[in-house]
């Protein structure tokens, strides 16, 4: 199984979505992760509610540190935000990476939350099994 991390500036939002939605779509052959450059306190509220409107789960999400997932064994990095593809950390080992930009709905209304929730799923799972090869 393939590891990719998802990353952002805030991890409180687009990268959150991403790590769930890679989940749900890839499941048994990705294992998602996210993590932020500079996380924020907590995951948004839009995020957390957009998800649970599409059946998808959110216990255990939380903002995290690029630097507590830097010991795993990382394959792909996808950056989800322009900020973070710029100030993308420098990984023990060589990894693969790409960037697939998403707008960021923070401070906008629900619907916001959901499009970009739809955004994430039309365009970053075809990435990701894109980038590493895997089939339907």
């Amino acid at each position: 199984m393939k590891t990719v991390l998802v990353l952002c500036t805030g991890n409180s939002c687009r990268s959150q979505m991403g790590e769930v939605i890679l989940n749900d779509a890839l499941a048994g052959q990705v294992r998602a992760i996210s993590a932020g450059t500079e996380p924020q306190p907590a995951v948004a509220e839009g995020a957390i509610a957009a998800l649970r409107m599409a059946g998808l789960p959110t216990d255990g999400l939380y903002p995290k540190t690029i630097d507590a997932v830097l010991d795993q064994p990382i394959d792909l990095v996808v950056s989800v935000c322009d900020n973070a593809k710029e100030s993308c950390p420098i990984f023990p080992r060589p990894v693969q990476r790409i960037h697939v930009g998403f707008h960021d709905p923070h401070g906008e209304p629900l619907a916001s939350f959901i499009a970009v929730r739809d955004d994430i799923r039309a365009r970053l799972v075809p990435a990701v099994r894109a980038a590493l090869l895997l089939w339907d």
